[in-house]
């Protein structure tokens, strides 16, 4: 059974920085796509970043430029590294996998198998 466990959510202030995780257990497949989502109160949830097997990425043009995916194979983690947060950045995150995929879906596809229960981002101004 797939296990998906992010942290590292916290309240930091506009132009700080934050890291999440999201721990992936329970899988043995070398083919997949890993995801952040993010969903802020009162809106819809939507990706901002993907990652695949191969290491090809894809991030939402609102986080372009501030946030890195990345994956370490041997801890079966994947981290979205956030930088110069606004307070449009505010929002529940939570990662995703999918391991039918070999290639990530577009953005918009948010038909994941496996998903965490989210951790909070709040930046203030």
């Amino acid at each position: 059974q797939v296990h998906v466990v992010e942290s590292g959510g916290d309240s930091v202030q506009a132009g700080g920085s934050l890291r999440l995780s999201c721990e992936i257990s329970g899988y043995r497949y070398w083919t997949y796509c890993l995801a952040w989502f993010r969903q802020a109160r009162g809106k819809a949830r939507e990706a901002v970043a993907h990652i695949d097997g191969d290491g090809t990425t894809k991030y939402t043009s609102s986080v372009r430029g501030r946030f890195t995916i990345s994956q370490d194979f041997a801890k079966r983690t994947v981290y979205l590294q956030m930088t110069d947060l606004k307070s449009d950045d505010s929002a529940t995150y939570y990662c995703a996998a999918d391991f039918r995929m070999t290639v990530c879906p577009t953005l918009s596809d948010d038909n994941f198998d496996h998903w965490g229960q989210g951790t909070q981002v709040t930046v203030s101004s």
